[in-house]
Order: structure tokens, then C-alpha cells, then sequence
């Protein structure tokens, strides 16, 4: 089974075909980063500006590098939430007319379902081993700590009750001079440095399973500007930032994988490129952890035409009347 997935929830626009739900055929992502980068963050008009121009020319690259005609395709699939609005909308409307036109069934997928099952394609590690598995899900947008009990059965342990681990990265990478994307600036001044002689602060929220990153920005600002009468180096103000994101992550998702007594962890996200988490990850847990690429952990049209393969095989495709919800809850 071939199918088409499309993805626009965000900045990225993406296309790909994938077969069987684990072979990546194409993969074509068109970024936004140095259009965004000027203004320090996402501009949500500009993003869906962007991508009415790059996604008709994306899904013609994913077709042409996966030496697919529509006639060998079985399915399109397209993100339909949670995002923005006006960026959906690009990718869902256009999915509709493809599926149409081609006499395709459209197969609507959730944004963060489809991170975990960047994780079952074949340029990850090993496929996941089985169920239950504990889902790390940590973005820009989102950091959820999810219970998957079966393909397409889930139950959301913990959120975020505040920013994102990726908004806080790159919050704090405006606070430290070091430019949009915050992520990989932080990640590169803290491989500078060796360990911060400061120990910033971890919101533990009392045993829960939720996560906080507001308090830790702040600090990181009171930090930056002047600690004992002197301005620490921006390089340990980064490597103790990265620190105590990565031990909340990493702490809280070892204790929910004990209490539930999960066989593995999957690891998605844009964050999830970090080498910090992922090393701090692995070498932590109880259970074997799956941890895609760094090109997979990022938005792409790959995650979500793996995921259709395995939604396609519980029940029937969307309807043509599918909509796109901005704030969708996986569970």
C-alpha cells in the first residue's frame, strides 16, 4: 500500500510516499525557518502564505522522487489538527481535491499521532516492540506524555500546563542573543561549555506527570543578565538551560513508564533531535526506547503517511467533509 501523506500544521510544508507504512519512497519538506527567523517566531499569516506557494510543488518533488504515478497511490493522508488554522486549512483543502480528483480515499491524521509513528519507519531504529508504550511527544507546541495501549488507543498522562519544551528553547534562545530556531543555538552554545556551574530550577508539580517550563525561563533571564554582580557566559547559561529541560523530560517519563509498566518509549518531536535528551533517555530508562532521526523528528510528510498505513487498517477513511481542528487532544 502506497500512500501520500501531506503535512502543513505548522511552518513545514511537507510531502511524501510511503509504502506499507514503514518504507519511505520520498520525503520532500520545504522549510520556512530563514523566512521566520527575522521576526524571532512563527508569524501564523505568513506560514500559511508560505505554504499555498510550496505545497503544490512539494507533492509534484514527493511523486517525481518516489517514481509514483496517482494511479499507483492507494490513499492521501493530510494533517487535520492540532496546528494553525490557516496553515491546515492549506494542506487539508488541497488533500480534499487531490483524493477527488484521483478517486482516492483521504485519510485525516492527527499531528501527534503521527510524530509517534515516525518512530515505525524504516530509516528509525528498529520498529517499536509492542504495547503498552509510553509516548514522549515534545515540539514546539506540544510536550505530552502519552500512554499508547494500541494503534490508535491512547490516554494522556501529562502536558504541559505553560510553553512547550521547544517555545521554551526558543524563548530562551532570544533571551541569549543566539537567534530563531532556539533549539539548535542552545544545543550548539551548551556543547561549548562544560558543566554550568549553576543549578537552575526543575518544576517537579508534586509527583504529576505534567510539566512547567515558565518558572525555568524566567530564571534563565534573571540569570543572563547577572548572577553574584557578573553576567555568566551565554554558554553556560545555555547548557544549564538544556540541563534541567532534559532531566524534567527525562525524570518524569522514566516514573510513568515504571508505574504503567510499558514494554518501550517513543521519542518524537522536533525536541527529540536534541543528542542531550536522546542520550539522557536512553541511558535512563527501564525499557527500550525507539528515537527517530533527526531528519524524522521534525514535521514531515513521512510521519503522516506511515500513520494512515495503520489507520487505514482499524476503520474507514475521512470523508471529503473533514475539517481542521486547531487545538485537537490526542486523548
Amino acid at each position: 500500500m502506497k500512500i501520500l501523506g501531506i503535512e502543513t500544521s505548522c511552518d513545514e510544508t511537507g510531502a511524501a510516499v510511503v509504502e506499507d507504512g514503514r518504507r519511505i519512497l520520498s520525503n520532500v519538506v520545504a522549510s520556512q525557518v530563514r523566512v521566520h527567523a527575522r521576526y524571532g517566531g512563527i508569524v501564523p499569516e505568513v506560514a500559511s502564505r508560505h505554504h499555498l506557494e510550496a505545497l503544490v510543488p512539494v507533492v509534484e518533488a514527493a511523486l517525481v522522487e518516489a517514481r509514483c504515478r496517482w494511479s499507483d497511490l492507494d490513499a492521501v493522508a493530510v494533517t487535520y489538527g492540532p496546528g494553525l488554522s490557516g496553515s491546515l486549512l492549506v494542506g487539508v483543502n488541497l488533500a480534499k481535491a487531490l483524493a477527488f480528483a484521483h478517486s482516492l480515499p483521504l485519510v485525516g491524521i492527527h499531528h501527534l499521532e503521527a510524530h509517534n509513528y515516525a518512530n515505525w519507519l524504516e530509516d528509525g531504529d528498529s520498529p517499536p516492540r509492542g504495547f503498552p508504550a509510553l509516548a514522549l511527544i515534545v515540539s514546539g507546541a506540544h510536550t505530552d506524555l502519552v500512554l499508547m495501549e494500541e494503534h490508535g488507543r491512547y490516554r494522556r498522562l501529562g502536558r504541559t500546563r505553560d510553553d512547550a519544551a521547544g517555545e521554551a528553547f526558543d524563548k530562551v534562545g532570544r533571551y541569549l542573543g543566539l537567534g530563531y530556531p532556539g533549539g539548535p543555538a542552545i544545543e550548539r552554545a551548551a556543547a561549548t561549555s562544560g558543566r554550568p556551574s549553576v543549578r537552575l530550577p526543575r518544576a517537579w508539580l508534586g509527583g504529576a506527570h505534567d510539566f512547567s517550563f515558565s518558572g525555568l525561563k524566567t530564571a534563565v533571564l534573571r540569570l543572563s543578565r547577572q548572577e553574584g554582580g557578573r553576567a555568566l557566559p551565554v554558554a553556560e547559561v545555555a547548557a544549564a538551560f538544556q540541563e534541567a529541560v532534559v532531566d524534567v523530560l527525562v525524570s518524569k517519563t522514566v516514573r510513568a513508564a515504571r508505574r504503567e509498566g510499558v514494554s518501550q518509549i517513543l521519542l518524537s518531536g522536533g525536541v527529540a533531535a536534541n543528542t542531550a535528551l536522546r542520550e539522557a533517555l536512553v541511558r535512563r530508562s527501564p525499557v527500550a526506547v525507539s528515537v527517530p532521526p533527526p531528519a524524522l523528528c521534525t514535521d514531515n510528510g513521512a510521519m503522516v503517511a506511515g500513520c494512515a498505513h495503520f489507520r487505514l487498517q482499524r476503520g474507514p477513511a475521512s470523508g471529503l467533509d473533514l475539517d481542521v481542528f486547531a487545538n485537537l487532544p490526542i486523548a
